[in-house]
């Protein structure tokens, strides 16, 4: 059976003993029905990782009593932010989801001009709440043990301007250049449009701003099938996949 993981963003190196926060609580005690003496794996999203048991565990919280530290080295050379225009419910979910799978280092959500989802009036930071706790979902599974940076919620025409990575690229179905042409790089950008793409408008100011367009080949891709795809291809070519 797998031992299940939690993200316990408090979590200190010279702790012994500790009481699981809410979430991760409810996750193994409500959820997933741990007992008193059941092992889980711990991590603090900042690198620490460690064994731990469960000691006391009633209806309203539950303590541990930590084993061992559990060394992991699963984070990838190659530095990459994902510049993520935002689209509507599971697509996003999905593109966050997977791009954490896939080491992502960083997450910008984009405002773009197809975008199409309402962030007035609070709904910016309910949904960056529920995108953290997508990403921090796929760091548990995926066994990740440092959480990927999720920023606010950035206008299009501010991050272009913002991003100064010297390997920028945008994806573009029409461009020349194909990700097997570029140089080996170690630090990376990923420009990806919304449901319906970026405009030639958004691509040519983002060219502007020194981002180089590439595409994938004939056929054209879904928002949240761009980004996981492309996320493969630079970690193949230049990071920890292959």
């Amino acid at each position: 059976m797998r031992i299940p993981r939690c993200y316990c963003p408090e979590l200190k190196t010279t702790q012994t003993h500790y009481q699981l926060p809410d979430s991760a609580h409810r996750h193994a005690v409500q959820v997933l029905r741990l007992k008193a003496g059941s092992v889980l794996h711990l991590f603090n999203g900042a690198g620490y990782e460690c064994e731990a048991t469960l000691e006391f565990v009633s209806k309203r919280e539950s303590n541990v009593v930590i084993n061992q530290i559990i060394e992991r080295d699963n984070e990838s050379p190659l530095k990459i932010s994902l510049l993520q225009g935002i689209s509507r419910g599971e697509r996003m979910d999905y593109a966050l989801q997977k791009a954490v799978e896939l080491g992502v280092t960083n997450i910008i959500p984009v405002i773009t001009e197809r975008c199409n989802v309402q962030l007035s009036n609070g709904r910016a930071d309910k949904r960056l709440q529920h995108w953290q706790g997508v990403m921090i979902s796929a760091c548990e599974q995926s066994g990740r043990t440092i959480l990927p940076e999720l920023a606010d919620v950035t206008e299009f025409k501010d991050v272009i301007e913002q991003v100064q990575v010297p390997c920028r690229l945008v994806l573009d179905p029409v461009a020349e250049t194909g990700f097997s042409s570029l140089a080996k790089q170690d630090n990376v950008a990923l420009l990806i449009g919304p449901e319906g793409g970026l405009t030639d408008a958004e691509i040519a100011h983002a060219k502007q701003a020194r981002f180089q367009a590439v595409k994938f080949g004939p056929r054209i891709l879904r928002t949240e099938t761009a980004s996981a795809a492309a996320l493969a291809i630079v970690q193949a070519m230049w990071g920890d996949l292959g």
